[in-house]
């Protein structure tokens, strides 16, 4: 049993959280090291719960650690009301700050030392937004609230799912700006992070790393642009100086089927489709988004609010199920 429980947080209420939050809590509850509380509005959770026909033992508790006796028999939701009721796929900005404070408070558990991981569900930025959020998302508001601690971090984006764990190097830009933005340094600071975490949190003491090119082929000694030459192979020569097992740039193509993910135990890749078409593809409804480079493990489910299946029963938990399981896994790593 892991010796602290997870924290998850409630994500927008009017979404599938409530749902798959206790479909995930049926799968697990008899799985101590996957121990978790909801940080949440419990009366409200109850009550969508019944409106979706979800029968799931509640109990409210008062510290983290009353978890670990409760998970088995009961879903822990550490409970603070709503300021305003949820209706199934009905987003309310009224309740965003509460959705903020659940984030806010699972990192401060983490920081106490009374959670052993964050799990987010998911949350709706246009609500938070409207209430005055100044962050993009889940990550940087996390990496905020580390740096407000004086923590100096980069976080990093991981996708887990079939198998593979993959790294886009760029994010949210559009495509024609990959080539603007991808810098050596960034390539290399990157990989020392997924190196670290690889070791500390997946338990890979000489992680394989692959690096995929940017243009066809890898660009084909620069017939077909020159950004795996000038960019990315640089960035390649000095991880592999400091000592890492990393190869390529390699052709993305050919990076992916069976054969070629035996080689290597995590790919960076050079922009977001790149990284997550394959891990979808693989594991469409279970694929995991983790964070690296925070003081403390976080995982999500890699899939949105979904509001059209709010209320309906039928949102399917593997996800969520399958980032408490990461979670946990990293967890007892660390």
């Amino acid at each position: 049993m892991t010796a602290l429980p997870i924290a998850l947080t409630c994500g927008d209420p009017a979404s599938i959280a409530p749902e798959i939050t206790a479909k995930a809590w049926r799968a697990l509850h008899l799985t101590p090291s996957c121990c978790f509380f909801l940080l949440g509005d419990a009366d409200d959770l109850a009550r969508r719960l019944f409106s979706a026909k979800l029968s799931v033992p509640i109990q409210k508790i008062e510290q983290p650690k009353q978890a670990l006796s409760v998970f088995k028999s009961a879903l822990p939701i550490l409970h603070k009301a709503l300021p305003a009721e949820s209706l199934a796929g009905k987003i309310d900005p009224r309740n965003s700050n509460a959705v903020i404070s659940s984030i806010t408070t699972a990192a401060d558990f983490c920081f106490s030392g009374s959670a052993s991981a964050i799990v987010t569900n998911p949350i709706n930025k246009d609500a938070l937004y409207i209430s005055g959020f100044k962050h993009q998302g889940h990550t940087d508001f996390l990496a905020y609230l580390a740096r407000q601690r004086g923590h100096n971090i980069k976080e990093v984006m991981m996708l887990v799912g079939g198998g593979l764990r993959a790294v886009p190097i760029t994010v949210h830009i559009p495509l024609k700006d990959v080539s603007s933005a991808l810098k050596t340094d960034d390539i290399i600071a990157q990989g020392e992070i997924v190196h670290a975490a690889m070791q500390k949190q997946f338990a890979v003491q000489n992680p394989r790393i692959a690096v995929t090119g940017l243009n066809p082929h890898a660009g084909e000694n620069g017939a077909m642009g020159d950004e795996d030459l000038r960019i990315i192979a640089p960035a390649v020569k000095a991880l592999k100086e400091k000592g890492f097992s990393v190869f390529g740039p390699i052709s993305a193509d050919t990076a992916f089927h069976p054969e070629a993910r035996a080689a290597y135990d995590v790919i960076l890749c050079m922009y977001h489709d790149q990284a997550l078409i394959p891990v979808k593809t693989l594991d469409f409804h279970g694929g995991v988004n983790v964070t690296l480079g925070l003081p403390f493990i976080r995982t999500s489910p890699d899939h949105g609010t979904a509001l059209a299946l709010a209320g309906t029963g039928q949102a399917r938990p593997d996800s969520l199920i399958a980032a408490i399981k990461l979670a946990a896994e990293m967890a007892s790593a660390k």
